[in-house]
Formats: C-alpha cells, structure tokens, sequence
C-alpha cells in the first residue's frame, strides 16, 4: 500500500482544491479534515495536554486573527528581511544541490517548513532551471513522522533523493524526533531516508544544512494558516483516522480574505536576483550540549520540564500564538527587527517580559509550568506567578 495520492490546491477555485498553493508548489500527504470541528480554547487545550489528558497534536489551537497593528509590523518584519531570507533560501538550496544531488525531492515538515519548502524549490527553477518535486508530510513531536506518507514516498521516488525540510531550529527536538522516526522506519521496512533536516535558520545549532545559525525572524512565524496556505497545523487523532490514512489537517477557506501566503512567496522571491554569490557556511558542525543549555535557561525559572522551554524566535513566536505563555525572555541587546512581534504579542497577552544579558537565544518563551484554568484571569490573559 503507497497512501493516497497528494492534496493540491486549486488557485481558481479554492473550493474545488486542498491550500492555497499553486498545485505545482506542494503537494500535501494529508487527510482533510476540514469538515471536522477540532479547535479548542487554548486553556482547555493546555490544561489537557499538561495533565496527560490529551495530546497536543488530538486537537487544533483556535486561529489567530491579529489586528491591523500587528499585520503591519508583520509586514515591515517581511520587507526589511526579505533579503536575507532569500540569501537562507538559496544557501540551503545550493548545499542541497551541492551534497545530494539535482534530481533531490523535498519535504517539507508541515506546516511551517512548507513555506520553506516552496520557496527552496523556486530558487532551483530561478537559479538552474529546476522543476523538483515538493510534498508535505506531518512530523508530530513523541508519536513521530507519518509512516503511510513514507511509503507513498518510497514508492515514487528514489529515498536516497528526499531531503526534508523545516524552517527553523529551536533545541532541536524535532531533528531527533526526525531521526528517530526514520531509524525506526528503516529497521521495520529497509527503506532508508535521510534524517538530515535542512533549515532556513538554525540558532539550536543542531542541523548542518542551513542558511543561517543567527537567531532572526523568518516573517512567516509570525502568522499561522494565513501565511501556509490556509492550511491548519497538522492532526494525528486515532479517532478521525483509519488505517492507511495520513495524519489529518484541515484547509481554512473561510479565511481567503486574510490570505497572505502568496504575498509572502512572492516577497522573497522578488528578492532572488539581488542575492548575489552563495557561500556555504563554514561551521556546520552540531552542538549536543545544546539541550542542557536550554534546560539551565529553564530551572532558573523553575520550569523543569525542557518541552515547556521553548528557545528561539520561532519557537517564542508560535508559543505567543498557540499555547500558553508564562514569561517571555529576551536577550539584552536583541535586534528590535527581530523580537518587536514577540514583545507586542506578549502585550496583548498580559504576558510578562524580562530582559535577560547574555541569553544564548534572541528569545526564550516558557510556557506556564504547572497550567490550569485557574492560570490565566477571567479575560483570557495570564497571570504572574
């Protein structure tokens, strides 16, 4: 059994399509799930997830819709960094195509390595006339990747050739994950993939393919659906899917109006021709001790549990926007360009900022450590503690 064939958009008629996205950009290995209601408040959902009631990836977050003040900060954080976001961009893809090869498939970790995933491709058409084929597939932190979406990988495509992609690194929990899917895959079947995760940024320092180790703002961290085809995070629920099935993930039509995922492609791209000459970085080498850092980071606020520390500025950003925050750390001299969403968001949630010298990260959010109902006031914000 090879899975279903991939969902793909349909830009004439988003009703006819899975996404947003051109179909020749990505095709999904998932189950629509769209017509199922999954979202929670994000207090029910934290307070299940901690107490081992439910896992994070059972349920969907409610989507956040921000407000013009923070669509216009999100819209000067992607014009002033569209640049060195299509410099990371073409960096990963000449190591790609330098070490794996110009008939290479990518696969994007849905979803926020799927932005990546399309822009990558773009730049092998822009740079070397390349058409790569670009898939997306879940990854879920604790349960692993989606094994049906390996095979149908396996069996179309050579799995020497797949690179997977994401767009970022924080400590590095889903590069092990990754790994250790894949070591698991291979022991059951023979089939091997490479777990080598390539990166726009990388400031855990845990990836050697990647265009950058700064700790910066990738613009599309700042949204969710909105800026990743509409499409929602992704679901592995027992109870909604079969045997045989992907994991699940449903398309948001209903919010076409807000859609910026084009705009976002589109942005960088046009950004291609003043890239200039690709070096590759020189030190690519990983850092193991990496996770105790960030652990050391975390008990001195008596968050014990490393999953609730979550270090970097993609990482701090969908903390703000999906769970639920307890104090948000910024490193003393951060770049404004980078961590201005974060202290706005942090505003609007209520959500303490410390200013913190010598921070190994621009940003550090710490998810509240011993979460209830009872943590967060009557309106929704948290409360100190």
């Amino acid at each position: 059994m090879t899975g279903p064939e991939p969902l793909r958009g349909n830009t004439s008629d988003l009703a006819a399509g899975f996404g947003s996205y051109a179909p020749d950009e990505v095709g999904w290995l998932l189950t629509d799930l769209s017509g199922v209601e999954l979202e929670a408040p994000t207090e029910e959902r934290e307070e299940a997830i901690q107490s081992g009631g439910a896992h994070y990836a059972e349920s969907l977050p409610q989507e956040f819709q921000p407000d013009p003040d923070y669509l216009a900060l999100y819209r000067r954080a992607l014009d002033g960094s569209a640049l060195r976001l299509a410099r990371a961009v073409a960096t990963v893809t000449e190591l790609v195509l330098a070490e794996r090869g110009r008939d290479v498939v990518l696969v994007s970790l849905a979803r926020a390595g799927t932005p990546v995933g399309v822009l990558l491709r773009r730049w092998a058409a822009h740079a070397h006339g390349l058409d790569l084929p670009h898939y997306a597939v879940s990854i879920v932190r604790g349960r692993g990747i989606d094994t049906v979406a390996l095979d149908f990988l396996a069996a179309h495509h050579d799995p020497a050739r797949v690179v997977f992609v994401d767009g970022w690194t924080g400590k590095g929990a889903i590069s092990r994950e990754l790994t250790a899917a894949l070591d698991g895959h291979a022991a059951a079947t023979g089939v091997r993939f490479d777990p080598d995760l390539a990166v726009l940024a990388d400031p855990g320092r845990c990836a050697r393919t990647f265009g950058t180790r700064d700790d910066w703002l990738v613009a599309s961290a700042c949204l969710n659906s909105t800026v990743s085809g509409l499409v929602s995070r992704t679901v592995l629920n027992p109870a909604l899917l079969r045997p045989g099935d992907y994991h699940g993930a449903k398309f948001y039509r209903e919010l076409a109006e807000a859609d910026v995922s084009a705009d976002f492609l589109d942005t960088v791209t046009a950004a291609f021709g003043q890239v200039g000459a690709v070096s590759p970085p020189t030190d690519r080498t990983v850092d193991p001790d990496r996770t105790a850092e960030v652990a050391r980071v975390g008990a001195r606020y008596g968050v014990d549990d490393v999953n609730l520390v979550k270090p970097g500025v993609g990482e701090t950003t969908r903390v703000l926007l999906r769970r639920v925050p307890w104090r948000v750390l910024v490193r003393a001299g951060a770049p404004a360009e980078d961590v201005a969403h974060v202290v706005l968001l942090a505003q609007r949630r209520g959500v303490p900022v410390e200013e913190v010298p010598g921070l190994p990260y621009n940003c550090v959010g710490l998810i509240h450590p011993r979460f209830t109902r009872g943590a967060t006031g009557a309106d929704g914000l948290a409360v100190a503690g």
